[in-house]
């Protein structure tokens, strides 16, 4: 087994290479909090954006489910009037310089798979880059946005924000709740009680006033191809494809629908190749993030699984309320006005 395996089942299960790395987790838990008391004290600078920022994260590495979650945010803070922009690390992209503005037309490998998924789901402007002040200031420069969703940056204390939204993946069992490296986690779960509002992806909140549920919620397989009208082979077994940070869960989705499938599973972020899809004649179903990666090698028989973060009722507008409260309700455009 690969030192990566080993690394990742330990996270999953603390194991004899969970108690061989936890000094190295003392080290950085030591590291994050002095360093988090160096921008506390003003040793270090902190940016503060003219308009209002919601950062979207979490706790743990690996995928959660935030890519749905930031689409979800976009598209309802759009219906309530507001202006979004979406800025992100870009990561697995690698453009020759940043920050980097991603349309419709930016390569993958320039801009990273999951904003140009956010992008061609929703059409929002977006930036990436590893500055993300640089981000936002591009962003502002060339566009009326009036609102800014960090994805990912939870940790990314350089960053100031209105609203902290953190995912928590209770679809996985985390057994192991040690910090990197001996465990999954980037921040201690106290962490919790200092966010403005948790999302819990599959798990249940009760009455919890600042909790929220969220489930993914499948549609209809499409081809990669527009060009292709034919009907997806449900009554054939197909080729499921995941470079996800779950895969397993792409693959419970597909059998959800009915599907018999083949699972070929590839590490999150994987920069496919042609020869990666190559199963002959037979139908192959990848994950949306993953498609957006294969279509200009795709062929009539790639189809991709979009997908849907679906919540119960609230958390937009509490974010909209929370921030026109700590802002006295001078936020221009969307339902927030100027006095």
């Amino acid at each position: 087994m690969s030192i990566k395996k080993s690394l990742l089942k330990s996270w999953s299960k603390p194991n004899a290479l969970t108690t061989v790395l936890k000094p190295l987790s003392t080290v950085y838990k030591g590291a994050f909090a002095a360093r988090k008391q160096a921008f506390k004290r003003g040793l270090f600078s902190s940016y503060r954006a003219p308009i209002p920022v919601v950062v979207v994260g979490n706790l743990t590495v690996g995928g959660t489910g935030k890519t749905p979650l930031v689409i979800y945010l976009v598209e309802q803070l759009k219906e309530l009037g507001f202006a979004p922009g979406v800025i992100s690390r870009g990561y697995s992209g690698d453009a020759d310089s940043y920050p980097l503005e991603v349309n419709q037309n930016t390569a993958v490998t320039e801009c990273g798979d999951e904003p140009a998924l956010i992008v061609k789901r929703t059409g929002v402007p977006m930036a990436v880059g590893p500055n993300r002040q640089e981000s936002i200031e591009l962003l502002l420069s060339r566009h009326s946005v009036d609102i800014l969703i960090s994805d990912d940056g939870l940790q990314h204390l350089a960053l100031e924000r209105d609203i902290e939204v953190c995912l928590v993946d209770d679809t996985v069992t985390h057994q192991n709740e040690e910090l990197l490296p001996a465990g999954p986690y980037r921040e201690p779960l106290s962490r919790l009680l200092t966010v403005d509002f948790i999302v819990r992806h599959g798990g249940y909140v009760g009455n919890a006033e600042n909790q929220y549920t969220m489930e993914l919620s499948p549609s209809e397989p499409q081809p990669l191809l527009n060009s292709n009208t034919a009907p997806f082979p449900s009554g054939e077994r197909i080729e499921a494809v995941a470079g996800i940070g779950q895969p397993q869960r792409f693959f419970d989705s597909c059998r959800a629908l009915g599907l018999q499938i083949n699972e070929h599973s590839f590490a999150d972020h994987h920069h496919f190749v042609a020869s990666d899809l190559d199963f002959g004649a037979a139908s192959v179903l990848m994950t949306e993030k993953d498609a957006v990666k294969c279509t200009s090698f795709a062929s009539s028989n790639h189809w991709y699984l979009p997908v849907d973060a679906v919540l119960n009722d609230g958390l937009t507008e509490s974010i909209v309320k929370k921030i026109g409260e700590q802002n006295s309700g001078h936020i221009i455009h969307g339902n927030i006005h100027e006095n």
